[in-house]
């Protein structure tokens, strides 16, 4: 599976090793799926499932030396894992699925293959926290605090990282607007957590102004084959991304991405009520990946398939 972007028309410029079949060599794996956002303005977040069913048995090779954070979460035990940085052992703990481990890519992190590993990799470069300081209006941190191979229990990595799963198995049914909201959340989570970063320079109170809340789902539900980012989104409402993201869930109840997919049923409705257009016409045009995709999405939200609703309103 080749590395997926959601990001916006940038182009994404990742550090070659750390990302996809590089990665993956180094961990005697042919391929690996990874998910690479642009949330933020010139900055990049990855996420790469990883899975070694025959380990190597030897030293891992190091991950290239970066400016940039890999943070673990396990996804199956590890016992007594030999952990080294720079060229020498460092520890060697014992870890847990649902453990969240933290590695300093400038320390060339590496570890001993002997043992099954499947662990979600977050990709964090110092860039990003830097973007995310800015955007909220806050004093920069100068990177994030951890205790070489020692595991932390930290639910709310653990539970992003479960929810970005589908990603990997069926990438063209993720929203795009899901994935840029998740991943900022990690973000933010990681710099508050183990970096001190502030929350925001003021406290947050109130949602969108009624003319934010009102362009904001214009160019959600605008166009759904092809939607807009979060970062574009947050821009047009004169608003940082984490900002909009809050602002919209105070206005509306729900976060952009649930808001979208609602808009995409609605739409299907619409059509549905038409009978000129096929399921897999209906199912392209309002962005879903395919017929199947929709109908999973639209039972979903609405008790019947779209055969089904349309049979009952037309009848």
């Amino acid at each position: 599976m080749k590395g997926l972007s959601v990001a916006a028309a940038q182009p994404v410029h990742t550090p070659s090793g750390v990302l996809g079949r590089s990665l993956a060599e180094k961990f005697g794996m042919s391929d690996a799926p990874s998910v690479v956002t642009r949330t933020l303005w010139q900055a990049e977040i990855a996420v790469t499932d990883i899975r070694v069913d025959r380990p190597m048995g030897g030293l891992s090779d190091p991950l290239p030396r970066v400016d940039s954070f890999m943070i673990c979460l396990m996804l199956e035990d590890i016992p007594e894992n030999a952990y080294y940085e720079e060229g020498r052992q460092v520890s060697a703990y014992s870890l847990r699925a649902g453990d969240t481990t933290i590695h300093d890519l400038r320390r060339e992190p590496a570890a001993v293959m002997d043992k099954p590993l499947h662990s979600i990799l977050f990709y964090l470069p110092n860039t990003t926290l830097d973007a995310l300081a800015d955007q909220a209006g806050v004093r920069r941190i100068s990177g994030l605090q951890y205790e070489p191979g020692v595991p932390v229990l930290d639910e709310t990595i653990k539970h992003i990282g479960l929810s970005l799963m589908p990603a990997f198995r069926a990438p063209d049914q993720i929203s795009r607007l899901f994935m840029d909201y998740v991943t900022l959340a990690f973000a933010s989570h990681a710099a508050q957590t183990y970096g001190g970063m502030q929350t925001l320079a003021k406290p947050f109170k109130g949602g969108l102004a009624p003319w934010q809340e009102r362009l904001s789902k214009e160019m959600i539900a605008g166009d759904l084959s092809d939607p807009k980012s979060l970062h574009e989104i947050a821009k047009a409402c004169g608003l940082s991304v984490s900002h909009f993201s809050r602002a919209f869930r105070k206005s509306t109840g729900v976060a952009p991405h649930a808001w979208q997919l609602q808009a995409r049923v609605e739409s299907a409705k619409v059509m549905l009520r038409q009978r000129a257009s096929s399921l897999s016409e209906i199912a392209r045009a309002c962005g879903f990946a395919d017929q199947s995709h929709f109908t999973r999405v639209f039972a979903r939200h609405v008790g019947l398939s779209p055969g089904a609703w349309r049979k009952s309103v037309l009848d």
